[in-house]
């Protein structure tokens, strides 16, 4: 059905970036950067979000200027919130895709608040649904946000309960033509349902989204804190719909279901700018996919936030300072060593220094460094990049990690001629970094020569401070953190509507840092073992089992969360 616009003040009179230029909130550079943004996002996002994502303009300065470009009032819903009686005139999958709802009633008229102007055909449609004409006033997206979910309860399980009355497209060993794909994966409802899902991690703080397909059922998990969490499944016989979806907007093949794919796409919700990164891969029950989701604020990319204590954080700044050598960060997948990695980056900036990374695939992009990608498809792995990189003329390099004999040589003659360069390494502990790089082949001598010092970390989860419930101590943790005094009392999760009953919110990194002195430098020169490094490192080492301990007795984190982090290390008798 096609509706007619109405008649009246409530479509956009000018463009928003021109209004803002006009009246001097905006310069014209900023506007010409914003639209080369715009164009080279995908989905392409609406210029105010491009311009929030950016910091150029407030909040309420956006909400000004589209009230402006809709010619219409302000409205202020702490006062004047939506009248709840009037929300069946407008259905729940409208007021979310065009972000309008009804506010009041008014001498035969229907008053509706939006976040800026809205398209002709959706104000004719609300016309035609509200039987009335329409006025609009528009408030600020973060209050609309809020009055959304309270008016309608919108949520991921109030979509899928709404899809799931869909008859299925196709279903069982049916055929799937990619017309229909295409068609599925642009229908509103379906949209709004995989928007509600990104959206509703990004708020639940997750770093990833799984899209499991099995046999009878479309799994949907978050990984919130490193743990992940099952959320209601979707209808099955949307499986393909969904996928395709997340494909589309990621930029990828949809026709290709048999081969694995990567693609990637930014979210800006609420003026938070989110890079999302997908993966698929086929399995026996169609595409499985991943969503990396990778928050773009730098203020979280410090060494403060992770949680380094300031005796660890000062050794690890003046090893920052120095001029060339090698610092390696180790750990396994998911410990957080790349963003330790960019938040040293961050910290050790200046114009003065040229900064090249190697890295697969670059998660962060940080202003002022220069960043390469992997591409080993095109011959572009470490090794390769790292040679070209030595030739860029740098003061400092970065590569994502060490894998091979050939990346660890170059770095370390890198080192040797006057670069700081940084890593990582999967090992298990700090002393176990040179006893990886002697299995790999690297002369001792270079090892010796080289390493500055390394750094290895875990991240354990915070306790959710309003909830965490008070414990009396084992007393089998003297002999498990080779202690003497054990605290009055430590904490445990209990779980509270601030954590949502999970007990932990947020995580923090526990950290050891093994500097290199001389008696260090002998033993790798006569390829020590990393148990002998470490005897040999006691007195200038605190383990990461040590440093967990500090935070359990502050109440940071609770004792199971750190005795899993570290169960390798075994308190040995020296």
């Amino acid at each position: 059905m096609i509706f007619e616009a109405p008649k009246g003040n409530i479509v956009a009179k000018k463009l928003l970036g021109a209004w803002l230029v006009e009246n001097g909130l905006i310069s014209q550079e900023r506007l010409d950067h914003c639209l080369d943004v715009q164009d080279h996002t995908q989905p392409r996002p609406l210029m105010g979000a491009v311009m929030r994502s950016l910091n150029f303009i407030s909040e309420d300065q956006l909400t000004q200027a589209l009230a402006v470009q809709a010619d219409a009032p302000l409205w202020d819903l702490t006062e004047h919130p939506p009248d709840p009686t009037l929300k069946d005139l407008i259905p729940a999958s409208l007021a979310q895709t065009s972000r309008v709802l009804p506010q009041a009633s008014e001498n035969g008229y229907l008053r509706c608040v939006a976040t800026g102007p809205l398209a002709a055909e959706a104000l004719a449609k609300l016309e035609f649904l509200a039987g009335r004409p329409v006025r609009l006033a528009v408030v600020r997206e973060s209050d609309f946000a809020h009055h959304l979910q309270e008016l309608y309860g919108v949520t991921v399980e109030s979509m899928i309960e709404g899809l799931e009355k869909i008859e299925g497209e196709a279903g069982g060993d049916q055929e799937i033509y990619l017309h229909d794909l295409q068609e599925m994966a642009r229908e509103p409802t379906l949209i709004n349902l995989v928007n509600m899902i990104v959206s509703n991690a990004i708020e639940q703080r997750a770093s990833d989204i799984h899209i499991e397909p099995f046999e009878a059922q479309l799994k949907i998990k978050y990984r919130i804190d490193g743990i992940l969490h099952e959320m209601p499944p979707p209808p099955k016989h949307l499986q393909s719909a969904i996928i395709s979806r997340v494909k589309i907007m990621a930029g990828m093949d949809i026709a290709e279901r048999y081969v694995p794919q990567d693609g990637q796409f930014r979210v800006n919700l609420l003026g938070e700018r989110v890079d999302v990164r997908v993966a698929t891969v086929p399995t026996i029950h169609g595409e499985s996919v991943v969503l990396r989701l990778l928050n773009k604020d730098e203020s979280l990319l410090n060494l403060t936030h992770l949680g380094m204590e300031e005796s660890i954080r000062e050794r690890y700044s003046s090893l920052l300072r120095r001029s060339y050598g090698i610092l390696l960060v180790c750990g396994p997948t998911g410990s957080g060593k790349t963003t330790t990695l960019y938040g040293s980056l961050i910290q050790i900036y200046t114009p003065e220094k040229k900064i090249i990374t190697i890295e697969d695939p670059v998660e962060y992009q940080i202003a002022g460094i220069t960043q390469i990608p992997v591409r080993p498809r095109r011959g572009l792995d470490f090794a390769h990049g790292l040679r070209a990189i030595v030739r860029q003329d740098p003061d400092i390099i970065m590569v994502g990690e060490v894998r091979d004999r050939e990346t660890a040589d170059i770095a370390i003659r890198a080192a040797l001629t006057g670069h700081l360069v940084f890593s990582t390494l999967h090992t298990n502990d700090a002393p176990g970094a040179v006893t990886r790089l002697l299995d790999m082949g690297v002369e001792p001598f270079l090892i010796a020569s080289s390493i500055q010092g390394v750094l290895a970390q875990r991240l354990v989860r915070r306790l959710c401070a309003p909830c965490r419930a008070p414990a009396a101590p084992d007393p089998i943790l003297a002999r498990q953190f080779d202690v003497t005094d054990l605290p009055e009392r430590v904490f445990e999760p209990r779980g509270c509507e601030e954590c949502l009953e999970r007990g932990y919110k947020g995580r923090v990194g526990i950290f050891e840092l093994l500097t290199m002195h001389e008696k260090l430098h002998d033993m790798i020169l006569h390829a020590a073992s990393s148990t002998e490094i470490k005897h040999a490192a006691r007195e200038h080492l605190s383990t990461m089992r040590m440093e967990g301990w500090n935070k359990i007795c502050a109440g940071v984190t609770s004792v199971t969360e750190v005795l899993q982090a570290t169960q390798y290390e075994r308190i040995e008798a020296v």
